[in-house]
């Protein structure tokens, strides 16, 4: 019984930094392709996909030098 209340533990944090992530490329300044696919990947690959967009993913706050 305690083992199910754990999975279920940790289901729903897992589902909950997936909505995060989501909610963070969605509002990133990435283009919209990226974003599509940082989306799927998260989605579709929930554990891997997240560590992958934590790593790789688009950063929201880097700033591009002026011209």
């Amino acid at each position: 019984m305690a083992f199910n209340m754990f999975s279920g533990l940790i289901g729903l944090i897992i589902f909950a930094l997936d909505v995060w992530a989501i909610a963070q490329i969605i509002n990133s300044r990435a283009e919209t392709t990226p974003k599509v696919i940082w989306i799927a990947v998260v989605a579709l690959l929930p554990v891997v996909g997240l560590i992958a967009w934590y790593v790789a993913g688009p950063k929201s706050n880097l700033q591009l030098p002026p011209d």
